[in-house]
């Protein structure tokens, strides 16, 4: 198989009369189902039939990753893992995904070809995130009981090194170049900066108090943090040796950004040019220029926003209000809110389908995935932005989402 990425039961008996009514219904029935099955095939993405999409969730309260079958809009298995799974990650060069098991201190190796566990790799205590570097070779995992940072060989399936950190890590975040590793320290509230290669830490920041989510932009120039703990988003310059500017040759703390209150989570468009930032108790988003490290305006979204992402075309924000029940969809070239589109119960993380005609957003307090369509039509014939499809349903407690597509040979 080669990646993309980078790729009834038994039927009950009728009476009679029930059966006589069938056979009257059935042609009408099939005759009005026609325009439903053709609006199907033309606004959904058309599949060959060696393509492969699905959507993995870890769920924290049933031990288990679940995997939803994207192609035809179904649960596929479930997954037994370890306990209290958490993060989430696919290579972008094999067909492998790797779950975080917080509460067995391990990492499960799923091979997305079979569904299926492969291999358990053991860390240190309370791992919780995990990126993997573009080359697919090196993982990195946040160990949050231990305070360091475990760099995993995927070939070998073995932990390598080990990287002291601050206190309760919570995220590891590669850099696209592969050249440094970001990692948020929650009670030390600290950025600690480790050199991939050499496996030492290269610099240290601190003032950030509950630091959590951290985002890198596209050119690996610069790290955006979260300081939940307050109201502002931390700016670090990354080393960059071939910089013709002096200055510009080691890690350095460019500027702390007023935000809203609790700013747990940072949406960075696909561009670099822009982040979002999820204010939770302002119920707020604000909009941060990358470029100049400028706060450019606010929008209140109301219900305590929770996390965000944005469309690959650069042009829509997608909002999970966690108290309301809702997707929040705006316009980021006109500043307004196109749409609400009512999910389940608490949604909190998002992910776009391969193809990004589909939203799925966990519903954290009801359990299940809603899938929100991007683009769709009303019975008038109008084009909307942001409707509720179907809900998928999952573990309990479900916690991260990761999208692998692939075609078989």
């Amino acid at each position: 198989m080669r990646s993309i990425q980078q790729d009834m039961g038994a039927a009950r008996l009728l009476p009679i009369a029930g059966r006589r009514r069938a056979a009257v219904l059935l042609p009408i029935l099939l005759v009005l189902l026609l325009p439903l099955s053709a609006c199907r095939r033309r606004d959904f993405p058309q599949y060959s039939a060696d393509y492969r999409e699905y959507a993995y969730v870890t769920n924290g309260g049933s031990n288990t990753v679940t995997v939803l079958d994207l192609v035809n809009l179904r649960q596929d298995r479930e997954i037994r893992v370890g306990n209290n799974p958490s993060g989430i990650a696919a290579n972008p060069v094999k067909n492998e995904i790797y779950a975080v098991n917080t509460g067995s201190n391990s990492i499960s190796v799923i091979d997305s070809e079979k569904n299926a566990v492969v291999a358990s790799i053991p860390v240190h205590s309370k791992p919780y995130f995990i990126d993997v570097d573009a080359k697919g070779e090196r993982a990195y995992v946040a160990n949050s009981g231990s305070n360091n940072v475990s760099v995993i060989d995927l070939a070998a399936r073995r932990e390598i090194a080990v990287v002291g950190t601050g206190e309760a890590p919570g995220m590891a975040r590669i850099s696209p170049d592969g050249k440094s590793l970001v990692v948020t320290n929650r009670a030390s509230g600290s950025v600690t900066i480790i050199d991939p290669q050499s496996y030492k830490v290269r610099s240290v920041f601190g003032g950030c108090p509950a630091a959590t989510h951290a985002v890198i932009l596209p050119d690996s120039s610069k790290a955006f943090i979260a300081c939940s703990g307050g109201h502002q988003v931390m700016v670090v310059g990354l080393a960059q040796p071939d910089s013709p500017i002096v200055s510009e040759h080691v890690d350095r703390l460019i500027t702390f950004l007023d935000v809203g209150q609790t700013p747990v989570h940072l949406a960075l468009k696909p561009d670099g040019g822009e982040i979002f930032v999820s204010n939770f108790d302002s119920e707020t988003i604000s909009e941060i220029a990358t470029q100049t490290n400028e706060v450019g305006g606010a929008y209140l979204v109301g219900a305590h926003p929770a996390s965000a992402i944005v469309s690959a075309d650069n042009s829509t924000l997608w909002i999970s209000k966690f108290n309301a029940d809702s997707i929040e969809v705006y316009s980021i070239d006109d500043g307004k809110r196109i749409n609400t589109v009512h999910v389940g119960g608490g949604p909190d993380t998002l992910a776009f389908s391969a193809e990004g005609h589909l939203l799925l957003a966990a519903n954290a307090r009801t359990g299940g995935i809603s899938v929100v369509r991007i683009m769709s039509r009303t019975p008038a014939g109008v084009n909307r932005t942001g409707a509720l499809f179907t809900m998928l349903p999952t573990g309990k407690q479900p916690n991260a989402i990761v999208v692998k597509a692939f075609r078989v040979q």
